[in-house]
């Protein structure tokens, strides 16, 4: 017999979906603990199918709660459900999936998708026929219904049901889902469409073999009076572009023209849509071929795009000039993530990720908006498509630019600086003629009365700072910089951002050159730190520690550090070990720490201490946390985690503020470290399951075994092994911090190192290990390492030949040098790419210039005169001329 509910359960049950409603903190505490208790009688989930399903005399907002309620049980423990509740609630789904109330409908859609991707897809076969049954149905409710759980269900599960796990059904469900592409309801329309494409990215075999069917589809709707008919035909035709191009080519033009006039549609979701085309048509390389008789077109489209909307600027608060005393809501702070700390030996280009910044470009204004929008998007486009087409956009786009920023109005003004910031990248050679004009406006605009012009003239400076740092300082660079700080100092949040964030940029560009203006820049960003809200803070910190990495020593005066340092301790001292502020300001004492040296000094202990309390607690948080998840694991129950996992980031910063500190200090750090736990901490960092842990071990690993080995060398026979087993490609920064830490014990240890069991992992991994670590291995282990010259000595040469002369490079080939004396043979095959790598030096040290010689005349010797000059031929004339004057031959 089917279940019933008993009146008085079903009257609790209503009372709490009431309850449930009030926005009063305590009801709403007592009906989580209520939820608990309801949740251990299986049969609790029975009374909210029938509340949402049958329970037509309720509201519909009530009915619509149960079954998100129910929805949230079957996601926390669907597998404890007992068969019979299972059933009754999959039955009661299919069977109202037709509810006249489309919010009704949409909720069961949900409970269905839910129940679905808790591995039921297998388990409930009849799932996937009956929904593609119902489709046909007379009453469009039923249909609709069906559609969106079915939509729901091709967007969680698209790879599953591409699969031999459910027999193939899209064999059947593609041509069925085609087929609604000319149904009399936008909607039902819409939703096919929408089913369709979850699996054009993953080319679903279904769907490959209908192509064309679906192509011509597409075209037969292009002109829909709908506009998420239209949305859905745009987001298919840019995922086509990305996996079919071969079918769209043969259409290119129309297509084209088509998204031309959808990037102007009405409606803006559509528009937006529509703006993508030409961001991911730029990736192909048709694009020139393709685009090239319709910049006359697109370009004006894209520039129009551009301006603020009117309910941007109402969003934005555009007509609010001055908001610096409004404090910050906390939802204005997006959540920040440290950068764990690369090792990059100013050398081997590449091979840290230094240098892969992700592009922030156009997160140049309007973050309050949704992150993406038609304005974010027409700019990026603009962007990629100036890096396609370089110069040749520029008569398009020439004529337009100067009537924009001119212009009285200042919507259309603002739109003309971010075209002008958006083009910087891709046609800077041909804009450079216009520049010593444009610069200077630039600047002008940075004093203009609306905000957002002032924030967006900030960006687009920062855009061109490479360009002004090439010139003579007292032509534009210092007019920028005398207009940044003041920007830094403006009384509007939004315009404090973009100028912290440009003169950020500034900094790296102009690096030593701000050494004469350090003064007044520190007033500047000190001056902020009394002015700041909290999120433009975090960008402050931001630029004083950029502004360390780029003047480095120069700031160790005592004047800049009695500026500086106050008010950087005080925040220190006011955060607490649990505030997430932290992690911009370590980062930025770590910037500081390096650059300051001895400087820092007077304030290294309480500094110092901090780190190592906070990687002490994250390690005791991660120990509880573990042991809690065993726990949890046997227990039945819905009660949030108590113990939540760590934020490993307050360790991983801590470590590398520490790492700042062992570089900057050097020897000064180890009384620091003599009266801390920091080696036993380190060992268990090192061993950490999180990648970017271990990278940032490695890295303070080989920063203390520069500036205090006595304190490494006692851990050495335990660390070693756990260095071994990180010399993983796969993880390339904690790869390469581990190989330079060991390339650092190799160097203080000497051969006493070659005994160790680690040099068979350390060979094994040889080959993508950086070169420095190879010489420096073979430095200290040059019987063990020679015989395997043949298989790096050319990739060897060809990394180092690009470094400039330092102790890194000197040490790596001394070791080169002494594997050659062991090996000769092994470097004979590739001895011109060695010459080359010698040449590379400009200035080696006399011994390294004998040892040179030495290897340079001796193969000469052994090959004989008559040979060696057949050799010699092949070299470069430069190549030639460089050994014949340094080297004699």
């Amino acid at each position: 017999m089917e279940w019933q509910p008993d009146e008085q359960g079903l009257q609790q049950v209503l009372q709490l979906l009431k309850d449930s409603q009030s926005p009063d903190t305590a009801t709403q505490r007592a009906v989580q603990e209520k939820l608990e208790q309801l949740n251990q009688f299986p049969d609790f989930n029975n009374y909210l199918i029938f509340v949402l399903t049958s329970l037509k005399s309720e509201d519909e907002p009530t009915r619509s709660l149960s079954g998100l309620i129910l929805k949230n049980n079957v996601k926390a423990h669907y597998q404890n459900f007992p068969p019979n509740v299972a059933d009754f609630i999959k039955r009661e789904c299919l069977n109202n999936i037709g509810d006249p109330s489309p919010l009704i409908r949409a909720t069961i859609g949900i409970l269905i998708t839910t129940i679905a991707s808790k591995g039921e897809l297998q388990t409930w076969p009849e799932l996937l026929p009956q929904l593609c049954n119902l489709l046909n149905s007379e009453d469009y409710n039923t249909c609709e219904g069906s559609f969106g759980a079915l939509q729901k269900i091709c967007e969680d599960s698209s790879e599953l049901l591409d699969s031999d796990a459910l027999n193939r059904p899209l064999n059947i469900m593609i041509p069925k889902f085609l087929q609604f592409f000319k149904h009399c309801s936008p909607k039902i329309r819409s939703h096919a469409i929408a089913c369709v494409n979850q699996f054009i990215i993953g080319r679903a075999q279904a769907l490959m073999d209908n192509i064309d069917t679906f192509i011509e589809s597409l075209f037969a709707l292009a002109g829909d009076e709908d506009s998420e008919v239209r949305k859905n035909v745009c987001r298919a035709l840019v995922m086509l572009l990305e996996v079919r191009i071969d079918r769209l080519i043969p259409h290119m033009h129309s297509i084209i023209q088509y998204m031309l006039q959808r990037t102007q549609d009405p409606d803006e979701n559509v528009a937006l849509e529509a703006c993508e085309f030409w961001l991911t048509l730029a990736e192909q390389p048709i694009c020139k071929e393709a685009l090239s008789g319709h910049l006359v077109q697109l370009i004006p489209i894209l520039v129009n795009g551009m301006k603020y909307s009117e309910i941007d600027i109402i969003l934005l608060k555009g007509d609010v000039e001055e908001d610096e005393t409004i404090p910050d809501s906390e939802q204005d702070i997006k959540p920040r993530f440290h950068k764990s700390r690369t090792v990059t030996l100013q050398h081997e280009g590449g091979e840290g990720e230094e240098g892969e910044d992700i592009d922030e470009d156009e997160d140049d204004d309007d973050d309050t908006l949704s992150d993406w929008n038609l304005r974010k998007c027409s700019a990026a486009a603009l962007d990629v498509l100036a890096n396609v087409f370089r110069e040749e956009l520029l008569p398009h786009l020439l004529p337009l630019l100067k009537g924009l920023l001119f212009h009285p109005d200042w919507v259309i003004k603002e739109s003309g600086i971010l075209v002008l910031g958006a083009i910087a990248e891709g046609c800077m050679q041909g804009m450079v003629p216009y520049l010593p004009e444009l610069i200077p406006h630039l600047i002008q605009c940075l004093c203009d009365k609306k905000a957002l012009v002032r924030s967006i003239a900030c960006w687009t400076l920062s855009r061109y700072a490479h360009w002004v740092v090439s010139q003579p300082p007292d032509a534009h660079l210092k007019p920028l910089m005398t207009e940044l700080l003041k920007r830094i100092l403006d009384g509007n949040k939004r315009v404090q951002e973009a100028a912290c964030s440009a003169f950020a940029t500034l900094e790296e560009e102009a690096c030593t050159e701000l050494v004469p203006y350090l003064s007044f820049i520190l007033d500047t960003l000190v001056f902020a730190f009394g002015k700041y809200q909290h999120k433009n803070l975090l960008i402050l910190y931001d630029a004083i520690g950029t502004l360390a990495d780029s003047v480095g020593h120069h700031l160790n005066q005592p004047e800049y550090i009695q500026k500086l340092m106050p008010p950087l301790i005080a925040k220190w001292n006011e955060l607490k070990d649990e505030d997430k502020d932290l992690f911009p300001l370590l980062e930025c004492l770590s910037s500081v720490a390096t650059a300051l040296q001895s400087g820092f000094l007077p304030y290294c202990e309480p500094v110092y201490q901090r780190c190592v309390t906070l990687v002490q607690k994250t390690l005791a948080q991660a120990m509880v946390s573990v042991k809690h998840q065993v726990t949890v694991e046997f227990m039945y129950s819905q009660q949030p985690d108590q113990y939540e996992a760590p934020d490993k980031d307050f360790m991983i910063v801590a470590l590398d503020l520490l790492s700042g500190l062992a570089e900057g200090l050097g020897g000064h750090v180890d009384t620091l470290v003599a009266r801390s736990n920091i080696m036993t901490l380190l060992f268990q960092c090192m061993q950490d399951t999180m990648p970017e842990v271990r990278q940032s071990s490695f890295a303070l690993l080989g920063d203390l075994t520069k500036a205090c080995f006595p304190h490494v060398k006692p851990c050495i026979a335990e660390f070693m092994p756990i260095l071994g087993t990180n010399l993983n490609p796969e993880f390339i920064s904690v790869c390469n911090n581990a190989t330079w830490a060991i390339g650092e014990i190799c160097m203080q240890m000497g051969s006493q190192y070659c005994t160790h069991t680690l040099l068979n992992a350390v060979l094994t991994h040889l080959y993508p290990l950086p070169a420095i670590t190879i010489g420096r291995l073979g430095y200290v282990c040059p019987q063990e390492v020679a015989p395997m010259l043949p298989q790096f000595i050319r990739p060897w040469c060809t990394s180092l030949r690009n470094i400039r002369d330092n102790e890194e490079k000197d040490s790596a080939f001394r070791g080169i040098c002494m594997m050659i004396g062991v090996n000769p043979g092994g470097v004979v095959q590739d001895f011109i790419f060695f010459c080359d790598a010698v040449a590379s030096w400009v200035n080696p040290k006399d011994d390294l210039r004998d040892m040179f010689y030495k290897i340079l005349h001796g193969f000469k010797e052994q090959v004989g005169e008559e040979n060696w000059q057949q050799f010699s031929e092949q070299f470069p004339p430069l190549l030639k001329e460089r050994l014949a004057a340094c080297y004699g031959v």
